[in-house]
């Protein structure tokens, strides 16, 4: 039996034709060899099966419909699956599916335009046309060699690999390592060249995977000794010349509250109620636009890095520490610039008006949020701290008027979506002692909306005054959601036995209304999860689009510039608008802004990936001694290779694969809403309880795998206890009655003689 023509070849040819074609004709067209049509006779079948194909008698045709759909083209990123097929998110459309051929020489992680060339019941399908961006081209992994070969075998199954490596020697066999690759395949077959970057030791190792994980992305680090020279060049304390001219607010009782083990101190608060019930509320920020100006090393380092990164056992600082852990972190007892954002508001927390000023002042306590939440009543499992105690008085009106605020927002619609969060307990070591949900204990979690609605506040009352103003910001956005996730949503939601309506969707109060439903529902968890996946990402932008997430009409980050390069924009902005000084709106300022913005996205992506995986291989290394333990969880994922359980404690993910889900043969359905036994017609899906046995644990992969434990009996029982089958829900693709017809008509073909045409084909 021959081989099958590509898909997209055949589709090429009907595409392009006038006239309805014979199989013979497509055969002929095509250059099939007589004898072996049997390949494309099927592949025909199966595009009518799939509506892509319309008959006519013994002959084929576009389906109408199609011909349209094969004149659009999208543009988004590859996202590969490791069995070589992949998916293009195009934006606000629909994903589309590109199988293994049609990606031609495009990697997991390109950015590339693609072809709609069908849409069928499993979805839209298409082929790489352009690769416009290329991914990182840096790539972990581990080293092989064979004779005078070497390659790197990639730790990210969805890479094409291996790696061809050259000139490499002297290097120990399965070390753990990164390479950069040089040349990207042009064609499906093909794999990447690469060469060499850095060998990191033996792979598994704590320490040579961090290691690797930070190369691979680019994160350095170490700073530069120019950008090293120049924030010590500063000293270390502030130059008394610098306060000239500045608002003094030494006289302000202002705190920083913040976690136990926080690593940075940019944002410090106070807040005054009047007689009449008015409020006025203190949020000073460290001054960081004094000392990272535009042109030097440390302005380009802040650039390039876009943030700080937090491990769990350090902290890779945006700036170097001269700055970030002591001239501009805001600790007590000490004069510090700032720029602070004084905020009147009347008795319902309406804001009367705002004013931003450019201060030095003094931190009178530093606090966290264990110890104000004890001094406020609002936890008896936190532990006292002095500081917090004394005071009270200031905590409780900050609190009232958070509480206001935190009112007045859920009133217009804010979403407030609850997901747990890891937390890896370490040994001085570095090794894993337990994989834990952070604490929600509810006082802390009041402890930390009061800072919490003071930042929004800020935040958003900056972000009014420069679009008053006309000046130009790097804005933080949040576009609607798109109606096809959202269908999806609804259409998962119902599986959970949840009404959810489209409508709920159009705006951010009807959205806030149903999430408030679930309060204490039991899958409330795993609805906010798969909610959160519907949602659009944040991002960082010149145009001001409005933050959906949070029903605001303007908002940007004002409150976080020493972990945060778009803060620092806005801070340049403001203190231009507070000094009366020109703003520039050239357009080569404008393209300025632009890039920090772009750049600020991307970084945050890239360093909540790095920060997410370390965890991740945390939780792997954790696991790696606890192989064959069972235990209980829910279903919070479905993939192609099977699906992820949540586990609660310890607080892991865990992958049962396919073939690990019982006796039965499991495949994700076309919806990819449940898998589904094939003979018992057993039903998986998200938010069903699972219990597993860890199987194995990839350091690697940064992945835990696990068997189901099932009962005995999988299949449906009647009321004798009989095992029903082929129930219509579980019904696949074979058990559907015109697609037994089509497979009885492959088979007959395929055993009918064939018939002499008594013509030579051409």
């Amino acid at each position: 039996m021959g081989d099958a023509p590509r898909r997209e070849v055949v589709l090429e040819v009907l595409s392009s034709a006038e006239r309805p074609m014979h199989p013979r004709e497509i055969a002929a067209r095509l250059g099939v060899e007589e004898g072996e049509e049997l390949g494309l006779y099927e592949l025909l079948d199966d595009l009518a099966f799939e509506g892509v194909l319309g008959r006519v008698g013994r002959r084929f045709r576009m389906a109408p419909a199609q011909k349209a759909i094969r004149e659009v083209v999208l543009t988004g990123p590859i996202n590969a699956n490791p069995r070589g097929f992949a998916f293009v998110s195009g934006g606000s459309a629909a994903d589309v599916y590109v199988p293994r051929e049609a990606l031609g020489g495009a990697l997991h992680g390109d950015v590339v335009t693609v072809r709609v060339t069908a849409t069928t019941r499993r979805g839209t399908e298409g082929e790489v046309k352009a690769i416009l961006t290329r991914r990182n081209p840096r790539v972990a992994g581990t080293l092989n060699f064979r004779g005078k070969s070497a390659w790197l075998d990639p730790d990210d199954a969805r890479i094409r690999g291996p790696i061809v490596l050259r000139g490499v020697s002297g290097v120990r066999d399965g070390s753990a390592a990164v390479v950069t690759i040089t040349r990207f395949p042009e064609l499906p077959d093909e794999n990447p060249e690469g060469e060499l970057l850095v060998v990191l030791g033996e792979p598994g190792e704590p320490q040579a995977e961090i290691a690797k994980i930070l190369a691979r992305e680019s994160v350095e680090e170490e700073h530069s000794a120019t950008a090293i020279a120049e924030a010590e060049a500063f000293g270390p304390s502030i130059d008394e010349a610098a306060t000239v001219g500045r608002e003094d607010l030494t006289g302000i009782p202002l705190v920083t509250i913040d976690p136990e083990d926080a690593r940075d101190h940019d944002d410090a608060v106070h807040v005054v109620r009047h007689e009449d019930g008015s409020f006025t509320a203190w949020i000073a920020i460290a001054d960081v636009s004094h000392y990272v100006r535009p042109g030097t090393a440390l302005d380009e380092e802040a650039l390039t890095r876009g943030n700080s990164v937090y491990l769990p056992t350090r902290a890779i600082p945006m700036l170097p520490r001269a700055l970030s852990s002591n001239l501009c972190s805001l600790l007590p007892d000490v004069r510090r610039l700032c720029l602070a954002c004084i905020v009147e508001l009347d008795a319902s927390a309406n804001v009367r008006d705002v004013r931003v000023v450019e201060g030095v002042m003094r931190l009178a306590a530093g606090l966290t949020y264990p110890g104000v939440a004890h001094a406020l009543g609002l936890s008896s499992e936190a532990a006292p701290e002095a500081e917090a105690v004394a005071r009270e008085a200031d905590l409780r009106v900050m609190l009232d008027l958070a509480r206001i605020l935190r009112g007045r927002r859920a009133k217009r619609g804010a979403l407030d979506l609850d997901l747990p969060e890891p937390k890896v307990i370490l040994d001085d070591d570095g090794t894993p002692l337990s994989v834990q949900k952070r604490a929600k204990d509810p006082g802390v979690a009041k402890a930390y909306h009061l800072v919490e609605e003071l930042m929004l506040l800020a935040n958003e009352a900056v972000a009014r005054l420069l679009v008053t103003r006309g000046a130009p910001a790097v804005f933080r956005c949040h576009a609607p959601p798109d109606p096809e996730k959202m269908d999806r949503f609804a259409t998962m939601a119902s599986e959970l036995g949840i009404a959810f309506d489209l409508e709920h969707a159009a705006e951010p109060k009807k959205l806030a209304v149903f999430l408030r439903k679930l309060v204490g529902h039991p899958r409330q968890s795993t609805l906010h999860l798969l909610l959160l996946r519907a949602m659009k990402q944040a991002y960082y932008d010149v145009e001001n689009v409005g933050h959906f997430g949070l029903a605001s009409s303007a908002y940007l980050h004002f409150t976080s510039p020493i972990r945060r390069y778009a803060d620092l924009v806005v801070h340049r902005i403001v203190r231009a608008l507070v000094r009366g000084e020109p703003i520039d709106i050239s357009e080569p300022a404008i393209g300025r802004l632009r890039l920090a913005a772009v750049t600020a996205s991307e970084r945050e992506r890239r360093a909540m990936d790095v920060e997410r995986e370390v965890v991740d291989l945390y939780r792997a290394l954790y696991m790696v001694g606890r192989v064959g333990s069972v235990h209980e969880g829910v279903v919070t994922g479905l993939v192609g290779s099977g699906v992820f359980v949540e586990v609660g404690d310890p607080f892991i993910m865990v992958l049962v694969r396919l073939e690990s889900l019982g006796p039965d043969s499991y495949e994700l359905d076309d919806e990819r809403l449940r898998v589904v036994g094939s003979r018992s017609g057993e039903r998986i899906a998200i938010g069903d309880p699972m219990l597993v046995a860890i199987e194995d644990v990839s350091i690697t992969r940064r992945t835990v795998y696990g068997r189901r434990l099932v009962p005995a009996r999988t299949e449906p029982a009647d009321d004798k206890g009989r095992a029903v089958r082929g129930e219509r829900r579980g019904l696949t693709r074979t058990h559907d009655p015109k697609r037994r017809a089509v497979l009885k008509t492959r088979k007959t073909r395929q055993e009918k003689p064939k018939k002499p045409s008594g013509k030579k084909r051409r």
